[in-house]
C-alpha cells in the first residue's frame, strides 16, 4: 500500500504529533508499505530528505514554532498522482490537511484523518479567546471530519467530543503507540541515574517527582506546584523536577518563588530527545495535572520506563492505569497532594507481568497493526460508497420506471 501523510508539523519540528507520525511511518514501512510525508517547508530542515515533500509555508499565527502550508496543491497533486497513492492520511485540519483532502478527492482515493488536538483547550492563544470560540471549533471540526472517509481518535475523550459535535463519519479509537526500546533502556545504569540526580541536587533519600511537557498554561503544571507545599509538609524529602520549555515558564517560576518553593523545585529546560529516558528512569514518580491531552505520550513513555504515574484522570488515563502498580489517577487539582502522599506511603512495586502485557498495548507495533486494520476497513467502506454513488442514478431511473408502470397498470 502507498500512503500519503499530510501534516503541518514534522521533524525537525518537535511535537507529539510529529513523533506519532514518525512512529507510524516506521511501523508501516516495517510491514512493507510505502509512506510519503507531505508537509511544510522548514528553515531548519537541511539536506535531501527521503520520502518527504515540502510545500511553501509560513509560521502559524500565535504558534510561531509551527508552520502552515499556504500553497502547493497542484504540485502535491502531481506528485501524489505520480506516486499512485492508495490512501491519504491527514494529521491537521488546516493547510496541509485541507490540501490532502483536495488531493484525495481529485485522485478518488480514501482520506483518513487523525484528530490530534482538542482545540477548545487552546482558544486563549488566539486573540485571548475573543475571536475563535467553542462554537466555531465545533462547526469547523464537524465540517472537516464529516468530509473524510474515516476518523482516527487517539482516545475515548476525542471520540466522545466529536460525537457531541455531530460527526457521523466512521470513527475508531486508536491510541498512539511508542517505540518501547527508546524508554525501557536496560543500558541505563543505577550509576547513571544517581549521577543525574546529583546534578539536580537530589540526594539518594529524596523523592524525585518528574513533570515533563511543554510548559504552557493548559498543561496545568501550576496545579502541581500549588499542591507541593502540602506534600513537602508530609514528605519533606520531596523534590519536583520540571523538564521542558514554553510560554508559561516565567509565570511558573514566579509562582514557585511566591510559594517559597525554590529549594524544592528544579527547572531543567528542554533536554535532547536521547536524554529524556534517563529523566524518566531517574525519577521516582511521574506527575501531571494536565486536562488538555487527547492522549499524552509522556504518560506511556514514563510507563515504559517503569516509573509510576500520579496524574489527573480522564477516561483514557483511567483505562491506561488499570493496575495500582502502574500508578494512580486523581479527580481534581485539589486532590493531587493527597493522592500522591497516599500512593507514596503504600510503597507499591511494579508488577512486571502486568506491565509487560500493558506495554504491548501501548507499543508502536500494536499501533501500526491497529491503524492498518482501520485503513483496510476504510478502503472497503470507500469502495462501497463509490459503488453506491455510481449505481444511484440507475436505481433512481428504475424506481421512476416502476412507478410509471404501476400508474399505467392501474
Amino acid at each position: 500500500m502507498k500512503i500519503g501523510f499530510f501534516t503541518d508539523t514534522y521533524f525537525p519540528q518537535v511535537s507529539g504529533v510529529a513523533t506519532s507520525i514518525k512512529t507510524l511511518k516506521t511501523e508501516l514501512e516495517k510491514k512493507g508499505h510505502e509512506v510519503y510525508i507531505f508537509t511544510t517547508t522548514d528553515p531548519n530542515a537541511v539536506g535531501i530528505e527521503e520520502d518527504i515533500i515540502r510545500m511553501p509555508s509560513v509560521p502559524f499565527v500565535s504558534f510561531k514554532d509551527r508552520r502552515i502550508v499556504v500553497r502547493g496543491m497542484w504540485y502535491a497533486y502531481l506528485i501524489a498522482k505520480e506516486l499512485e497513492l492508495d490512501l491519504i492520511h491527514t494529521h491537521t485540519e488546516f493547510g496541509a490537511g485541507l490540501l490532502g483532502k483536495m488531493v484525495g478527492k481529485k485522485l478518488k482515493i480514501p482520506v483518513i484523518h487523525t484528530y490530534h488536538t482538542m482545540y477548545e483547550d487552546y482558544l486563549h492563544y488566539i486573540a485571548k479567546g475573543k475571536v475563535v470560540r467553542q462554537s466555531h471549533v465545533k462547526y469547523f471540526s464537524r465540517l472537516f471530519a464529516n468530509h473524510t472517509t474515516g476518523v482516527v481518535c487517539p482516545s475515548e475523550r476525542v471520540i466522545d467530543t466529536l460525537r457531541g459535535y455531530g460527526v457521523t463519519s466512521p470513527m475508531r479509537v486508536i491510541p498512539t503507540g511508542i517505540e518501547l526500546e527508546k524508554f525501557e533502556r536496560p543500558d541505563i545504569t543505577e550509576a547513571m541515574k544517581k549521577e543525574l540526580r546529583q546534578d539536580l541536587g537530589i540526594l539518594d533519600d529524596e523523592i524525585m517527582l518528574l513533570s515533563l511537557s511543554r510548559i504552557s498554561y493548559e498543561k496545568n503544571i501550576q496545579a502541581i506546584v500549588h499542591g507541593l507545599p502540602a506534600i513537602v509538609e508530609k514528605l519533606p524529602q520531596a523534590r519536583l523536577v520540571i523538564v521542558g520549555k514554553g510560554p508559561y515558564m516565567e509565570d511558573l517560576k514566579e509562582l514557585v518563588a511566591s510559594l517559597s518553593l525554590s529549594d524544592c523545585v528544579h527547572f531543567v529546560g528542554e533536554v535532547p530527545n536521547d536524554e529524556v529516558a534517563l529523566y524518566y528512569h531517574a525519577a521516582d514518580y511521574f506527575v501531571s495535572a494536565s486536562t488538555s491531552e487527547t492522549q499524552g505520550l509522556t504518560y506511556t513513555e514514563a510507563m515504559a520506563a517503569g516509573t509510576p504515574l500520579v496524574v489527573e484522570g480522564n477516561d483514557y488515563l483511567n483505562n491506561l492505569i488499570d493496575d495500582p502498580s502502574f500508578g494512580v489517577t486523581f479527580a481534581t487539582d485539589d486532590d493531587f497532594a493527597a493522592a500522591l502522599i497516599q500512593y507514596i506511603n503504600k510503597g507499591l512495586q511494579v508488577d512486571s507481568k502486568k506491565l509487560s502485557a500493558k506495554l504491548y498495548e501501548i507499543s508502536a507495533t500494536h499501533f501500526g497493526e491497529a491503524m492498518l486494520d482501520f485503513y483496510h476497513d476504510m478502503i472497503a467502506y470507500y469502495a462501497n460508497l463509490s459503488l453506491e454513488k455510481e449505481t444511484e442514478p440507475a436505481i433512481k431511473k428504475i424506481k421512476v420506471k416502476l412507478y410509471s408502470f404501476k400508474r399505467t397498470s392501474n
